[in-house]
């Protein structure tokens, strides 16, 4: 079996291991510190004629009017061109406080055209347990726009029904936060792996001591820390600029087969096996030299391999064997060289899996 990394994207691009170190701050983060989701429904006034003709706008524009003390006729439609109804979502970063503003985006609810040139009226925004966290209100930013002919022709890009207002919401309540509590805080990886783990372990205990970090599980890592705040946080300043190795990823085989590509991870190996695909014949064979250096010279003896790609694409087509000498990256070229499309290599990619032959975890998107 041979051990080999290959990355590749429809053409197969072969890329080379490197092994580097990695931030605490960049592969964790700390349980309780974290965003939070909030929405809320409002209206978008100001539009071209491009508003929307739903009843729930109608009924939302009757109840903001009698907000101000102005009562609508009864049974009368207000006919609304320039009045969109629409969903406005932020997220609440930690630790945000009131007067600090926040990003909102805002989406059409109805069937309005666009939203380019409109304004959001006050609207609050709330939370998972039902509190106002934020409002917003402002102009909207609208990347795209459509045109519209008397045919019925039209043509549209991008789209226009969205819109962001920057700095658009002002935070009103601070987010009740764990911050502070406790004699410990738990980090957690973003990509579970006990190697992770117990690197990290090691390397905040031989910073700080032992017993100062303990891995929970793939996941979680407990971290003794500070009871004042302020200490708190120099204290995790400094346990997240530390670096770690983090451990590999396991094997993976990534088939995506609407847009053709194909990614082959690192420690991908395969067994002998042997394949026959339509009418693609592929012969491998790899060989060993030894080269043997003049006694006199001083050198070393090392084996250097040689592969043999042989490629018919027609007449008797017969089985075809990949010994133990093979890589996948040998297979690449040579349904690279023979000009079959990557369906074709994902076929014999998902055969070789379900004959036990590729060691490696194969997934389909």
């Amino acid at each position: 079996m041979l051990r080999f990394l290959s990355s590749f994207m429809l053409a197969f691009v072969v890329a080379v291991p490197v092994v580097q170190a990695e931030r605490i701050k960049d592969i964790t983060s700390i349980s309780g510190v974290r965003t939070n989701q909030l929405v809320g429904y409002g209206l978008v006034v100001g539009l071209d004629g491009t508003g929307d003709k739903a009843p729930f706008t109608t009924q939302t524009f009757r109840n903001m009017m009698a907000e101000f003390g102005i009562t609508l006729p009864a049974g009368v439609d207000p006919k609304l061109k320039n009045v969109a109804a629409v969903s406005v979502t932020a997220e609440l970063p930690a630790f945000a406080k009131p007067g600090q503003r926040v990003d909102v985006t805002v989406a059409s609810l109805g069937n309005a055209k666009s939203l380019r040139g409109g304004a959001l009226m006050f609207t609050p925004l709330k939370g998972a347990d039902g509190n106002i966290y934020a409002v917003a209100q402002g102009n909207l930013v609208v990347g795209g726009f459509g045109a519209e002919g008397n045919d019925g022709s039209k043509i549209t890009v991008n789209i226009p029904s969205v819109g962001r207002i920057p700095n658009g919401a002002s935070v009103e309540q601070t987010v009740p936060s764990n911050f502070s509590r406790g004699d410990s805080l738990i980090f957690n990886l973003d990509q579970p792996d006990f190697t992770t783990a117990r690197a990290m372990v090691e390397r905040i205990n031989t910073l700080l001591g032992p017993g100062t970090a303990e891995a929970l599980d793939a996941t979680s890592i407990r971290v003794s820390a500070p009871r004042d705040t302020s200490q708190r946080v120099s204290y995790l300043s400094i346990i997240e600029n530390l670096e770690i190795e983090t451990g590999k990823e396991r094997a993976k085989v990534i088939i995506n087969s609407r847009t053709g590509t194909i990614v082959i991870g690192q420690n991908v190996m395969i067994e002998p096996v042997a394949v026959t695909h339509g009418s693609l014949v592929v012969t491998i064979t790899e060989d060993f030299q030894v080269a043997q250096p003049n006694a006199l010279a001083g050198g070393e003896t090392v084996v250097v391999p040689q592969t043999n790609i042989n490629i018919n694409n027609g007449g008797d087509n017969r089985m075809f064997k990949f010994g133990p000498g093979v890589s996948l990256d040998s297979i690449v070229k040579a349904v690279n060289e023979v000009g079959a499309a990557p369906g074709d290599l994902m076929a014999i990619l998902e055969a070789m899996k379900q004959a036990g032959a590729l060691k490696a975890e194969l997934i389909v998107i």
